[in-house]
Parts: structure tokens; C-alpha cells; sequence
């Protein structure tokens, strides 16, 4: 167990020191902790110290970290009860299949069939509500046990019953946790009440009459430090080469900690071989949303990413990634030249798509008869560009393949029969108009993230600005102008005053 951050006399990070007193000298230390820092976990009244159940808490770390300036506070976050499925009566409940068409999380082998494992749907009811709220005084929740922050979006079933007290039942999710074990994880009864109370609750429920439990739901706090003293590569403004990512700076869920991971370790590597921090825009990706949240406006509880959070969601798509990151990637290693190509052919695929739908012509007498029976679909009065057609919300590939015999062939040919790159094309001339208005907006942004004000003001003395402007400008101390505008109090007209000053 790491427990102490080693530095130099420089304050520059050197290393980490174990329980043990082994040292481990390295030029950058990545920090993943997850909700190990000083963590404390609830069961009623019983508090146990660990960083998940059955593992120990790491007590010194968060101490060695903070000596340094960096500031640290708590939070909260909650998981479920875990179940034997061998004592759920399946029967009672609603089977719930994942989809099931050509879409994979990768396209660039030969498709592979997991084991398709259903999840199943349950409610919580009258009954097993009253049990729950007879255990309210004894949640850490609301006796004063826990003063910390719980994430907002995920909360746990006894802030469900309190904050929806009108609702007389919530909907379950029974997940298998993997392909080879009986534990089963119940999605929706995050819990920190009593175990006798979760269990009697449960067996409230029909299909869990006689529920068996491997553990029971708990409410776990931790440490994390303030992501405002970040930079965009997740490093430390105030110890350089310490590298923050995940639960420790403020996120909850498993893919915002991967994606920090993923960045926070491409940097740390970089630094160490002399490199440029690798930093994703806005634009770039989900990722880049993320960190540019933490970085710029902190936390007061526990963040999770959105689309919503997103103001660039149209060039964000999940059939896009390999546009936006494949080439990335390459540059940094960590793509293959085979998966580089596989991503080339896909472009140039989609680029003769999208030539040929521009100029194919389609004529009224092949499409008219079908358009007059499609609801809102007009028919053509003239022969119309393939590519005007499918920009319709009624029609598609599929549909025009069909109703044009000469156009599956041609189709199919043009993409490989590979169904992404047809899907992709669709979504191209399907959303044209707003993919570029969105890329026009973005390119505007990218001007002011070429415009670099971090040094160049004593924020302080300009007071031209705001009082809360100067404030927050002075706490984060932006990289660039860009930044500056998404600071939360930081207004237009002050940017503008930046932006004169920069001129002067």
C-alpha cells in the first residue's frame, strides 16, 4: 500500500514510499485511489474503515498529498446489496435482453459472440417501502452519520423514498456480474440502512421471498482533492509530475475514472519522455467535456457525464469515435498501423458514398407510388439527388435500397457490405446541415483556445473586471481565453476586457 508521495527539493515529484518503507522512485506518480483515501464505509450504524468491502482504507496518503497545498474535502458515494441468484424466482420476474444487430464495441477484427446474459426487471413496493422508512433513523443518511456529499444522479433507495414520497413503487434492475459466477448486483438499491432492514425489505418483494445475499448495500465516504488545481493533462499545478485521476478528483462512475486514467497516463508518460501534454478539446470527445469540467469549474458533488454537459453533441457520436481519435491515437502509440488503416479504408468508404449520393439522380416514377403511402413523405415532382432524399427523417438506406433494385447493389459495393460505413454515411448526409453549423461554432472556440492568457495578468489589479470575475480567474488561472469564458462567474464582458488588454 502506497502511503506516503515522495518529492524533491524542488517540490517536483520522486516517487512514492509503501507501509512498508520500500520506496519507488519514479519522475511521475499517477494517483487512482478511487474511494480508498481515508475511507469509511456505513452499514446503520456500524461504520467500518476500508476502500470497498473487505478491503482496507489507505489512512496516510491523503495527508502526504495535502502538505503540498493541495486541498482535499469528502465525499460520499453508495453501492448495492449483492445477490445469489439461485435464490431469486426468475419467473416473477420481466426479462430484459441487450440489442442484438451488427454494432460492436470494435470493428476491427472478425465479429465475436459473447455470452449474452439478460438483465431482469423489478419493482419495489408499498410494503417493502414501509419496512425501509421504519429504518430511517437508523440511515447514516439521515441520523447525521454521514455529513459528506452523494452523487445526485444515482441516489440510493432510501433518498428515493424521501424525495419521491408520492411514489409507491421504483423500478429494479437484477444485473448477472459476469458469465461465470451466481452474484447478481441490484441496480437501483443502493443502500446504507441496517442489514436485517435491507433483507426483510427485499423479501418484500415477490420474486425475492427468499432472497439470499452475498453483502449487503453500504455508503462509503473518501477523500478527493480539488480538480481546479489541475491542468488539462491532469497533473498537479503545485507538485509537477503528480497526476490525479478518477474518484480522487471529484467524478463518480466507472468510465468518467477510465477515461481520466486513459489521459492522466498518456501524459505521465509523456512528461517522463520529454514529450507535450496530450489534451482533448471539447470537441475531441467526451473525455475532453469531462476534464475540462473539472479542471475549470470544480465539484460540489460528485460528477458524472452527460451528453447533456456537452455543447458540441452532434460531432460527438459513438459512430464518429474513430474519426475523431484513431489518428490521435496513432500519433501517441497507442493505435496500431492496422487499426490505422482499417479507419482509412472506413473514410474513404464513406467518402465514395457520399460522392455517389450527391450525384445520383432519383426519379419520381421509381419512388412515387411508395412516398404517397409514407406519412408526411412528398413525392417528387422531379428527379431528386440521392442525397437530398435521405436527409429526410422518413426515409433511408434500407428503404431507398429497396424501393430502387439498381441501388443495393451499387450500395453495398460502395461500402464494403460493411454496415458502419453505411450507417455513417447515413448520419453524414442525414444531419449535414447541423454537423457543420456545430463545426463552425467549434472552429470559433478553437480561435480563443489558440489565444493564451495563463501568466499574463495579475488578475487582481484589472478592475475592470467583476469582483467575482477577478476572484475566480485568480483561483483557476486559465491556460487559455477559452477556458476563461466557461469559468462559472467569469461573464462575456469580462472576457472582453482580457481581450482589449491582450491587444494593448
Amino acid at each position: 500500500m502506497a502511503e506516503e508521495l515522495l518529492t524533491d527539493e524542488c517540490g517536483c515529484v520522486s516517487g512514492v514510499r509503501t507501509m512498508y518503507g520500500a520506496e519507488f522512485r519514479a519522475p511521475c506518480v499517477v494517483i487512482t485511489a478511487g474511494t480508498f483515501l481515508n475511507g469509511l464505509m456505513h452499514v446503520g450504524k456500524k461504520q467500518i474503515p476500508g476502500g470497498r468491502c473487505a478491503e482496507p482504507a489507505v489512512t496516510g496518503l491523503t495527508g502526504s498529498i495535502t502538505r503540498h497545498g493541495i486541498r482535499s474535502a469528502r465525499m460520499k458515494t453508495g453501492t448495492p446489496v449483492r445477490i445469489d441468484r439461485r435464490s431469486v424466482n426468475f419467473d416473477l420476474l420481466t426479462r430484459q435482453d441487450g440489442e442484438n444487430d451488427f454494432h460492436q464495441f470494435s470493428f476491427t477484427g472478425p465479429r465475436r459472440e459473447l455470452s449474452r446474459l439478460p438483465c431482469w426487471t423489478l419493482y419495489t413496493n408499498s410494503v417493502c417501502h414501509d419496512i425501509l422508512r421504519s429504518g430511517l433513523p437508523d440511515s447514516p443518511l439521515y441520523n447525521g452519520q454521514i455529513q459528506s456529499i452523494g452523487p445526485r444522479y444515482c441516489p440510493s433507495i432510501e433518498t428515493k423514498l424521501v424525495t419521491f414520497a408520492d411514489k409507491d413503487r421504483h423500478p429494479l434492475f437484477l444485473e448477472p456480474e459476469g458469465a461465470d459466477t451466481n452474484e447478481m448486483y441490484l441496480n437501483g438499491f443502493s443502500s446504507s440502512m441496517p442489514l436485517e432492514i435491507q433483507l426483510l425489505a427485499l423479501r418484500q418483494i415477490p420474486a425475492l421471498k427468499d432472497v439470499k445475499v452475498y453483502r449487503p448495500g453500504y455508503a462509503i465516504e473518501y477523500d478527493f482533492f480539488d480538480p481546479v488545481q489541475l491542468t488539462h493533462s491532469l497533473e498537479s499545478k503545485h507538485v509537477p509530475g503528480l497526476f490525479l485521476a478518477g474518484q480522487v478528483n471529484g467524478t463518480t462512475g466507472y468510465e468518467e475514472a477510465a477515461g481520466q486514467g486513459l489521459v492522466a497516463g498518456i501524459n505521465a508518460a509523456k512528461k517522463c519522455g520529454g514529450g507535450k501534454p496530450f489534451v482533448l478539446g471539447r470537441d475531441d470527445g467526451y473525455i475532453g467535456v469531462l476534464i475540462d469540467d473539472l479542471v475549470t469549474k470544480g465539484v460540489d458533488e460528485p460528477y458524472r457525464m452527460f451528453t447533456s454537459r456537452a455543447e458540441y453533441r452532434i460531432l460527438l457520436r459513438q459512430d464518429n469515435a474513430d474519426a475523431r481519435l484513431t489518428e490521435k491515437g496513432y500519433a501517441l502509440g497507442l493505435a496500431t498501423t492496422r487499426r490505422l488503416n482499417i479507419w482509412k479504408q472506413k473514410k474513404e468508404g464513406i467518402g465514395h458514398i457520399l460522392n455517389f449520393c450527391d450525384n445520383y439522380v432519383v426519379k419520381p416514377g421509381d419512388v412515387n407510388p411508395a412516398f404517397e403511402q409514407i406519412e408526411g413523405c412528398t413525392p417528387l415532382k422531379f428527379g431528386t439527388r440521392l442525397a437530398e432524399l435521405i436527409a429526410r427523417p422518413q426515409l433511408s438506406f434500407d428503404l431507398m435500397k429497396r424501393l430502387v433494385s439498381s441501388l443495393a447493389d451499387e450500395l453495398d459495393k460502395l461500402s464494403g457490405r460493411r454496415d458502419e460505413i453505411a450507417e455513417s454515411a447515413e448520419i453524414e448526409m442525414k444531419y449535414k446541415g447541423y454537423i457543420e453549423r456545430e463545426n463552425t461554432v467549434a472552429e470559433k472556440m478553437h480561435k480563443l483556445e489558440n489565444i493564451r492568457i495563463k501568466g499574463k495578468f495579475d488578475y487582481s489589479k484589472i478592475h475592470e473586471i467583476s469582483t467575482e470575475g477577478r476572484q475566480k480567474l485568480a483561483r483557476i488561472d486559465p491556460d487559455t481565453l477559452a477556458q476563461a469564458s466557461r469559468i462559472p462567474g467569469v461573464s462575456p464582458a469580462d472576457v472582453n476586457v482580457l481581450m482589449v488588454l491582450l491587444h494593448r
